[in-house]
């Protein structure tokens, strides 16, 4: 589940990266890579809700 949330984390910080240049910068194709992101966020915290049902058990 740590390699898990470091995933989770690095996924973050491109998402958070590529808004930016999108909402500042008006960078069409950073929204792209931003809107990828958020899905494979997504998708990993779904993994991580999971998980974390599985450990408190």
């Amino acid at each position: 589940m740590k390699e898990l949330v470091e995933q989770i984390k690095a996924e973050l910080d491109v998402f958070v990266k590529n808004a930016d240049a999108q909402v500042v910068k008006g960078n069409k194709a950073a929204g792209a890579r931003a809107r990828k992101s958020a899905l494979v966020i997504m998708k990993a915290m779904k993994e991580f809700r999971k998980a974390s049902v599985e450990a408190a058990k």
